[in-house]
């Protein structure tokens, strides 16, 4: 059993449900609608063996090139094999992609920059289109309305037999 070569060898882990988690595919899974550009992850899910990506291309963000059904896409992916990338291309049922939720805040931030930039120009001035960081709080202080303050200090141990 050692070194076995098959095709969901070392996949235990990777294919599995998580925690309470298991049983019947939501069925949002099913309602989502994929169209030719979108940006997806694949993820495969052990739930469903049919449409099932290899385990090599689990975990890669791709753009979807041909919805084929509503239930199955197709996928370039980008496959490292020894010193090459080979673009190769998969057919994914939709159980095992999900669309890309963090390019979202990004395409929102894009449409924030625009329209400042725009009603900078309309006004001549300069604004600031870097995210920065947030600001440490405020200083302040802490009433304790005239009560003692409470020394806290760890309790000794006792050995009780």
């Amino acid at each position: 059993m050692t070194n076995t070569k098959g095709k969901r060898r070392g996949s235990w882990c990777l294919l599995s449900r998580p925690f309470s988690n298991h049983g019947v595919v939501p069925l949002a899974t099913y309602m989502q609608i994929y169209k030719k550009g979108d940006i997806i992850d694949i993820k495969g899910m052990g739930t469903v063996q049919k449409g099932m990506p290899h385990k090599c291309y689990h975990g890669k963000t791709e753009e979807s090139t041909i919805v084929e059904s509503s239930y199955a896409v197709g996928i370039i992916v980008n496959k490292q094999v020894k010193g090459k990338i080979l673009a190769k291309r998969i057919n994914v049922r939709i159980e095992h992609i999900k669309n890309l939720k963090s390019r979202d805040s990004f395409l929102k931030w894009v449409k924030e920059n625009d329209q400042k930039k725009k009603e900078a120009k309309e006004k001549g001035t300069w604004v600031q289109l870097k995210r920065q960081p947030a600001p440490p709080s405020e200083a302040h202080f802490v009433r304790t309305n005239r009560k003692e303050s409470e020394r806290l200090a760890p309790i000794q141990y006792r050995f009780t037999a």
